[in-house]
């Protein structure tokens, strides 16, 4: 399969948000909302239009994946540094264990590095995201605003040592728990 990996696009919208909610249709460990999360996420401050990114399949020239990363802060009583959040990503039933999503991943990470973000902390699978370089997020006394198990709430650094004297809880934004 052809596929590119492009910038999402206002008129990509609705097609966006039909593979986010294909996508998770059949996720055990979802509220089957993350479409509707995708498009508060947009209408907020933590929107980032460079890292709302599309893969699309060129033969058919259909989206058939979708990842985002926004704004969040990792914040203590002295300090408060911002980071990025991963989520959600999300392809096509039809397209899932093809490696799009490694390639959505891999590209929204390079694009974020670009930009000259540091880091980036994901809720997700503890066998997955390690393939990336995430490790356990607590090993930098970064913790969820929520309880999770330790080993699903991770981080990474985008430029080395970039959270060595980062520690707090992250803050989410506002559109995560509407």
């Amino acid at each position: 399969m052809d596929m590119r990996v492009r910038i999402e696009q206002a008129d990509d919208y609705s097609v966006t948000e039909q593979v986010v909610k294909s996508a998770f249709a059949n996720a055990e460990f979802s509220d089957h909302k993350e479409h509707e999360l995708v498009s508060r996420i947009r209408k907020s401050d933590a929107f980032i239009p460079a890292l709302s990114l599309v893969a699309m399949d060129e033969e058919n020239q259909e989206i058939v994946g979708h990842i985002l990363l926004s704004k969040i802060n990792i914040r203590n009583d002295y300090q408060s540094v911002e980071s990025l959040a991963l989520a959600p990503v999300s392809v096509l039933p039809d397209y899932q264990s093809k490696g799009i999503g490694k390639k959505l991943i891999l590209e929204a990470l390079q694009k974020a590095k670009e930009l000259g973000y540091q880091s980036v902390v994901v809720l997700g699978h503890p066998q997955y995201y390690p393939k990336f370089g995430f490790q356990k997020a607590s090993q930098w006394g970064i913790k969820a605003p929520f309880e999770v198990p330790d080993e699903v709430f991770m981080a990474m650094e985008l430029h080395e040592n970039a959270l060595e004297n980062v520690s707090g809880v992250v803050e989410y934004s506002s559109a995560f728990f509407e």
